[in-house]
């Protein structure tokens, strides 16, 4: 049963690595190619990173919408949906087919997350299974990262980039979908640890906005900030460090929040986080772009993993808490990119955006302390 309840996890590790790491995190790797393509400029780019989170908002809205779901037929619509927008991307001439595309990718993307969570984290599970569930974003987007790299080396235009994740994410996805099988997976038991102080529903669903809001811009143009600038760093680099940051870092979140509790452990989590968004604002060398996309990387997975947590110790009363909760960091992840734009547009500079990110970021910090009593007269 402990074999079984591993192989699920992995199985989640691997759906999403392909539902976000591939088909939701890879534009941030290529977008700086599809303007070099001349396939979308910055404000387009804007438009299809702000058309992708709407999708991720509308699929969280869906899932909130009607319960239950059937977890495995969410993970398989997912999962099916990110490949086939994959593959639509290699041949998507220009703006006005990527945005309707990046659009169906963040459906598909809620829907794999979503579906996935459900699947693996229900009742008693392997030990392991939330960071390794979580952690796949991280892989998939490292892996992604050197894809495209490799791509680039052998000169290949965006759309052939697009070709090869496509057919990668098809490798990766083909075990997930065996392991799905027709059933919900085995799971093991194990004692459960008395759950931490659950923070006021509002206050969760609320932060966790800011928190979308706070990591998407970094996670959109983190490889723009070093274009046109000394390359010491190749930009496509730094988002595989985003990657290879993410990762291992849900490990790490996952037993903070079981010694430190939900609030201390996300408390920590967003004020890293906000320290790694203004960097780049405050010094653009390559360095501190290095240094920003470790301390967002190793931050931003670490959100999810703590606050779904929390949120499935609510699940029992309140089903459909992580979908409001996934609507609300769409809803921040739409609004990120526009404001992103809006700003450039207006400064010519990244900075202002970042440090408006940096502050919803600390806001949410705030957010996750207890509220103090008045004392007793």
């Amino acid at each position: 049963m402990r074999r079984r309840a591993l192989l699920d996890a992995l199985a989640g590790t691997l759906l999403l690595a392909v539902g976000m790491g591939f088909g939701r995190f890879a534009f941030t790797g290529l977008y700086p190619q599809m303007i070099s393509d001349r396939v979308l400029d910055l404000h387009g780019g804007a438009l299809a990173a702000s058309a992708n989170y709407a999708g991720y908002l509308v699929g969280a809205l869906l899932l909130a919408w009607r319960h239950p779901w059937q977890p495995a037929a969410l993970c398989r619509v997912g999962l099916l949906g990110s490949l086939a927008c994959l593959l639509a991307m290699a041949v998507a001439p220009d703006i006005v087919s990527v945005v309707p595309l990046r659009f169906v990718a963040g459906v598909a993307s809620a829907l794999t997350l979503v579906g996935a969570s459900l699947w693996l984290l229900r009742g008693d599970h392997h030990p392991q299974a939330a960071p390794l569930l979580y952690g796949g974003v991280g892989l998939g987007i490292l892996l992604s990262a050197e894809l495209i790299a490799a791509g680039q080396a052998l000169g290949g235009h965006s759309h052939f980039l697009w070709l090869l994740l496509a057919v990668a994410a098809a490798l990766l996805g083909l075990p997930a979908l065996r392991a799905l099988g027709p059933t919900t997976p085995t799971l093991v038991s194990e004692p459960l640890a008395p759950p931490a102080p659950a923070l006021p529903t509002g206050r969760l669903v609320g932060l966790y906005g800011l928190a979308g809001f706070g990591y998407i811009i970094t996670a959109t143009y983190l490889p723009l900030l070093l274009q046109g600038g000394p390359v010491a760093v190749a930009p496509l680099q730094l988002w595989a460090a985003f990657g290879l940051g993410a990762a291992p870092s849900c490990f790490l979140w996952h037993n903070l929040r079981e010694r430190l509790g939900t609030r201390r452990a996300l408390t920590l989590n967003l004020g890293l986080q906000a320290v790694g968004v203004a960097l780049p604002a405050l010094d653009a060398s390559a360095g501190t772009c290095l240094l920003s996309a470790l301390l967002v990387g190793s931050t931003f997975m670490g959100t999810v993993t703590i606050a779904m947590a929390a949120a499935r110790a609510e699940s029992a009363h309140k089903p459909h808490l992580a979908a409001w909760m996934t609507a609300s960091y769409g809803l921040g992840q739409i609004a990120g990119p526009l404001l992103a734009s809006a700003l450039h547009g207006h400064y010519q500079h990244f900075a202002p955006a970042l440090l408006s990110a940096a502050g919803a970021l600390a806001l949410a910090a705030l957010l996750s302390l207890p509220l103090r009593r008045a004392p007793a007269t």
